[in-house]
């Protein structure tokens, strides 16, 4: 390895002060290049990693070899490996013996690194004697979704591969059998619904043996036809037909009603199962992706369920039976008919595992188009707002191009499929025709004997092109299945205790005791040590990323502790049922949401049963049963979806009105009042002061002066609490408390004065009203 210079901009640069391309060969081509912005111990710094056709480049702006550039020659041996952990991305460089180089960058390059790895990989084959030309590389055609160029004769990204989950199996179907269990005798009844309408219809095609062979031939041959029994063969067909329709009937309504039952519970044990959920796995998910599992997922399990399963049960016990009947009537004849049976089952294995990777990737691929719908019409208003209206519209179109080319590619397959299967079929057909009319001519069967076994062929072929239809929705139903189990499958980092411990009635007393959580691999709070009396306000004050929201969060046990554990009047809050412990804690968040309703369903949220008399009330002392009344329909009057009919203060207002009607014994603010102008939070404070009476309250403030009211305040830093005292105690100590608020009271004095400036230049004379500067 040798180093080349840089220059003092940090550009590569040759012996003579040109830019880095005069370091490279005359006949040294640039295949990828990576920008890295973490250093090895994870400090944020810029640089590059550059691989040509004959060498791995690097540069990084504080490198502590030296500055300038570092060089591997491509060789035999080299590996570059790809690892994420944490958020973070790691490139390694090895060869036989040791690590040679290590670079870090956050995941936001990881696809841009996984194509130099990709490339990596290649110019190392391509060292290797007998390999093909790098310019062949030039014209390989791009992944759609990373733009990574694809492997000869191949259309999948290894690249995207990587990041793929496991394979969906169609076993995955038969996990439904939990939701149909209790559907189980009504599906005998539909299985035998189905085997005897199938029967019905097996019986026409045997009664053409009499009619012709016994009627239709000796008439052509000049015998009369006799009309008793033409009518009993007649009403044969006749008596068949209407069997067959209403045993189909009834087995259709039978198997309809129960598939729709089971789609129903499906999707409603889905969505229970996505409540008991935590907080932390709502964190990595898309809101439209969840709305696509719950919905379109097990409409798609539904229908196959109702429509499709009932058909191939259908299919495969008429191919059975007609089989059966094939060989009773010529067995010779029936081998004959089953010649393209091979064929066909080898096209449906094959196509089979396209059509489940294909539609898993459609499931992805459409979850795209729905979160661009979930991210963009509720941020409708910061979309106008900004003008964006243009770059969404690009947005869902390129979500939407991105569908519809994964969509084309799985429909060549498709496409090709099933004529495929029809051909096989009448390719056969033809078989039997001209093996049945040699069998005529040599007087080993008679002519009604072909024609019904042509019947039955028509009916065999038929289900089994029906049979190859079916694999397209089966492995949709699969693939859907698949999405649904992996919510279903997921356990709720929030347990219920086996045994819960059943609490009527809360005291609030608040113990944390040697209390520790992290975030995956970063301590989030550690060691934290905290008892909190009956009825006791505490106010929470700290730098932004102290701790402070997190500790609320687990006292709510939206998480769990990492280490210690919390009590509540001296049991541990992992004893209770998680419901029955949030009945006693009501929460008024700084940004408050209200559901598409009337105001008085939301104030009534936590309460359902509340009385109209009670709804008032918590709106009186919330101070918002004035600017309720003022509304068109009062209470019953309805707010827009996330409460978009109201000002920020009033939905606060509701807010506090919802937490006061369930009248919890411990109270969390989490900055209620940030958010407002100073009038509006006077109000806000006047309904939080008769909310907090008699409560344990535990308060976060933006404004530390709205906190002077807090028996307590708990000073918090980097997870840790570093000071407990009165406003007036905290300030005489002149410690962390101070210094917050010191510089929050002289930012307030810059902003004053900054205010007033303009006011003194004119620029603010608009926002009074004349003759009142």
């Amino acid at each position: 390895m040798q180093h080349l210079p840089v220059n003092a901009s940090g550009v590569l640069t040759g012996p003579d002060g040109t830019e880095w391309r005069a370091v490279l060969a005359p006949h040294e081509n640039v295949l990828e290049a990576l920008a890295v912005d973490l250093s090895a111990d994870l400090r944020f710094q810029t640089g590059q990693i550059v691989l040509t056709d004959q060498r791995l480049l690097s540069r990084m702006d504080a490198d502590p070899q030296g500055p300038g550039l570092r060089q591997w020659p491509l060789a035999p041996g080299l590996e570059l490996r790809l690892i994420d952990h944490g958020g973070v991305g790691t490139l390694e460089l090895h060869d036989a013996r040791q690590r040679l180089a290590l670079w870090r960058f956050t995941l936001g390059a990881q696809a841009q690194a996984l194509r130099l790895v990709q490339r990596f990989e290649r110019q190392l084959q391509r060292l290797q004697p007998g390999a093909v030309s790098a310019d062949d590389e030039q014209t390989a055609p791009l992944c759609p979704s990373c733009h990574t160029p694809l492997p000869p004769d191949s259309d999948e990204c290894p690249a995207c591969a990587r990041a793929q989950r496991p394979q969906t199996s169609t076993w995955v179907l038969l996990r439904l059998w939990r939701f149909a269990h209790p559907y189980r005798w009504q599906l005998a009844a539909g299985f035998g619904l189905t085997l005897a309408s199938t029967a019905a219809t097996l019986v026409p095609p045997y009664l053409t043996i009499p009619l012709m062979d016994d009627i239709l031939i000796p008439f052509q041959n000049g015998q009369q036809i006799d009309p008793a029994l033409v009518l009993m063969y007649l009403g044969g067909l006749l008596l068949s037909a209407l069997a067959a329709w209403g045993l189909g009937w009834a087995r259709t309504y039978i198997l309809a009603l129960v598939s729709e039952r089971i789609g129903a519970d499906l999707r409603t044990t889905t969505y229970e199962h996505l409540l008991k959920l935590s907080l932390d796995y709502f964190g990595g998910k898309r809101t439209g992706d969840l709305m696509a599992r719950i919905g379109s997922e097990t409409d798609r399990i539904n229908v196959f369920l109702s429509l499709h399963a009932l058909d191939f049960i259908t299919d495969v016990l008429m191919i059975c039976m007609t089989a059966a009947i094939l060989f009773s009537i010529n067995p010779w004849l029936a081998l004959v008919t089953l010649v393209p049976l091979p064929f066909i089952g080898w096209m449906i294995h094959t196509v089979r595992d396209r059509l489940r990777t294909g539609f898993e990737k459609i499931d992805r691929v459409w979850s795209e188009v729905t979160n661009v719908l979930a991210d963009t019409i509720p941020g409708i208003r910061v979309v106008k707002a900004f003008a964006q209206e243009k770059r969404e519209a690009q947005r869902f179109h390129d979500a939407n191009q991105h569908n519809l080319e994964v969509n084309d590619k799985l429909n060549r397959t498709w496409s090709l499929f099933t004529p495929t299967v029809s051909l096989l079929t009448e390719i056969g057909l033809l078989v039997v025709w001209g093996f049945g009319i040699w069998l005529v001519s040599k007087s080993q069967i008679t002519v009604g004997v072909l024609t019904a076994f042509i019947a039955y062929i028509g009916r065999f072929y038929g289900r089994l092109d029906s049979m190859s239809r079916i694999v397209s929705v089966t492995q949709k139903a699969a693939a859907g299945a698949k999405r649904i189990f992996d919510i279903l499958d997921h356990v709720s980092n929030v347990p219920d205790p086996a045994q819960p411990v059943k609490v009527d009635k809360v005291q609030g007393a608040i113990g944390l005791r040697n209390l520790g959580f992290r975030y995956g691999s970063r301590s989030v709070i550690k060691g934290l040590e905290l008892d909190i009396r009956p009825g006791e306000m505490i106010g929470l004050v700290g730098h932004s990323g102290s701790g402070k929201s997190t500790l609320v969060n687990l006292i709510c046990r939206f998480y769990d502790v990492s280490e210690g554990s919390i009590q509540v009047d001296g049991i541990d809050i992992r004893r209770m049922a998680v419901s029955d412990y949030r009945r006693h804690i009501g929460l008024v968040l700084q940004e408050p949401f209200l559901f598409f309703g009337t105001i008085a369903e939301n104030i009534a949220y936590g309460k359902p049963e509340a009385t109209r008399a009670e709804i008032v009330a918590a709106a009186r002392a919330a101070h918002a049963h004035e600017f309720i009344l003022r509304l068109p329909h009062g209470y019953d009057s309805l707010v827009g979806e996330r409460g978009q009919g109201l000002s920020g203060g009033e939905r606060q207002r509701i807010s506090i009105a919802r937490a006061l009607l369930i009248d919890p014994r411990i109270l969390i603010l989490d900055e209620a009042t940030s958010a407002v102008d100073t009038e509006t939070e006077k109000e806000i404070q006047k309904a939080l002061d008769n909310l907090v009476q008699g409560r344990t309250t535990i308060a976060i403030a933006h404004r530390l002066s709205t906190l002077r009211k807090a028996d307590r305040l708990v000073v918090m830093d980097r997870g840790e609490v570093v000071e407990v005292g009165p406003h007036d105690e905290l300030m005489e100590k002149q410690g962390a408390y101070w210094r917050l608020y010191e510089a929050q009271a002289r930012r307030a004095e810059e902003d004053a004065q900054a205010a007033g400036i303009l006011v003194d230049s004119g620029l603010l004379h608009s926002a009074h009203p004349a003759g009142n500067p």
